[in-house]
């Protein structure tokens, strides 16, 4: 099951002269994804390499060294750790010997993967999305159970019979759930497939 990483984190090598620093963290668009290699790029340094994916979205760069030597080793890298909303930059500083392209190939994936591996993760919840409406007075219990599952309150809307309510959470949990919301509310709270 994919994971992604609980915060950013860093791992720091020197390969034959070049420094390498490799910083990874969570994110959860592309927005992100590009406003995180923005921030933390060293315009200093030769090379500002890197890749991020957000399921079946995914992009790298090689910035100046040879094609497929760089971005495609860090995305390799996320791949083999089974991580999923998470983008990787790698900040090489050359150090006057030429690495060859299996050598930067090596730097670069063998940086994320090193870097990702001593990461702090948490495992990605597939989670379906559900309706349902509640008064006012079971509000504060139906978000304490869905807290208790895990689940995200994705948007409530107050109307003037009660609140609309639009959940995600892992579909295991849905007939516990279920049956939890039907008996605090004598069998008003249906969940209903969105």
């Amino acid at each position: 099951m994919p994971s992604t990483l609980l915060e950013p984190c860093e791992f720091r090598e020197e390969i034959r002269k070049s420094r390498f620093i490799t910083l990874a963290a969570p994110i959860a668009t592309p927005g992100e994804a590009a406003q995180f290699i923005t921030q933390h790029s060293d315009l200093a340094a030769t090379h500002n390499c890197w890749a991020w994916k957000i399921g079946g979205q995914y992009r790298s760069n090689d910035d100046g060294e040879p094609g497929g030597t760089a971005g495609r080793p860090i995305l390799a890298a996320i791949e083999a750790q089974d991580c999923d909303q998470v983008v990787v930059l790698v900040i090489r500083w050359y150090g006057g010997i030429q690495l060859g392209t299996g050598g930067l190939a090596r730097a670069y994936g063998g940086g994320a993967n090193k870097c990702l591996q001593q990461a702090a993760k948490r495992l990605l919840v597939q989670r379906s999305h559900f309706t349902c409406s509640c008064a006012f007075s079971e509000l504060a219990l139906v978000k304490l159970r869905l807290a208790e599952i895990d689940g995200l309150m994705m948007d409530e809307r107050f109307t003037a019979e009660g609140v609309d309510l639009e959940l995600a959470f892992a579909e295991t949990h849905l007939d516990m759930l279920q049956t939890q919301l039907a008996d605090l509310s004598r069998g008003r709270i249906r969940l209903q497939r969105r």
